[in-house]
């Protein structure tokens, strides 16, 4: 019963990262590289944010994620959408770029020390025992319950929003959608922005559960098959 829920956790994280993944590569067909490093700023912001404000965890982690949402839009007005018209590999490299980019300015901010958020937000992350004798945090049943909402959430965003259809069908020719009125570049921008807050997600529980320092943006990587088993296109 503890690896089920030991598992569970750790899926809820890659399916967080491979749900962004899929997200920009339906909308632009652009693998972001940057992914983990998108992550590892999320869980920045909100370590920034709790020093800020602490014992305010509820104010911490939606502007946290607020933060990430805005950071995937900002990459894309600023850093992708020059790229149009590019061979879609020179985009790709960018992403590389990006991460490397943001990496170095997390560790001249903070250093690359580990870092502990809710230490510093002065909650403890006490162990809850399951039924069936599985222990885990209340950080970690979080991390599922919210995964499995993301998950949802999108689902009948896509399906049943105006504005998700609308990303359907630019995902599907970006050129008809245009015709059709409508605004593909927000249509991406929102999908770029999407992509970050989930990964942002990813790096707030994270970082409260396990620690906060640059190389948690490995993970993005390690989350990468996840995505292709999944399907990029799904």
């Amino acid at each position: 019963m503890q690896l089920v829920a030991n598992t569970l956790v750790l899926a809820s994280t890659y399916v967080l990262l491979a749900v962004g993944y899929v997200v920009v590569y339906r909308a632009s067909r652009v693998l972001n590289l940057a992914h983990g490093e998108l992550m590892m700023l999320g869980g920045y912001a909100f370590f920034a944010l709790v020093s800020a404000t602490p014992g305010h965890l509820i104010v911490a982690v939606p502007a946290a994620l607020l933060v990430s949402f805005l950071a995937g839009v900002a990459v894309y007005f600023a850093v992708m959408r020059p790229m149009a018209g590019h061979p879609v590999f020179s985009a790709v490299l960018v992403t590389v770029s990006l991460g490397i980019l943001l990496r170095g300015l997390v560790i001249l901010g903070w250093t690359a020390d580990i870092k502990y958020p809710l230490a510093v937000a002065g909650y403890q992350n006490a162990p809850l025992r399951l039924p069936g004798g599985a222990v885990l945090s209340g950080v970690d049943l979080f991390a599922i319950a919210t995964a499995g909402a993301l998950l949802l959430g999108l689902w009948l965003f896509f399906a049943k929003s105006r504005f998700g259809i609308q990303m359907r069908a630019t995902a599907e020719n970006p050129r008809l959608a245009a015709q059709r009125g409508i605004d593909i570049h927000l249509v991406f921008a929102v999908a770029w922005g999407i992509s970050t807050f989930a990964a942002g997600l990813a790096g707030v529980l994270y970082a409260s559960s396990v620690r906060l320092d640059p190389e948690i943006g490995v993970i993005g990587l390690k989350a990468f098959p996840v995505a292709l088993i999944g399907g990029l296109d799904s």
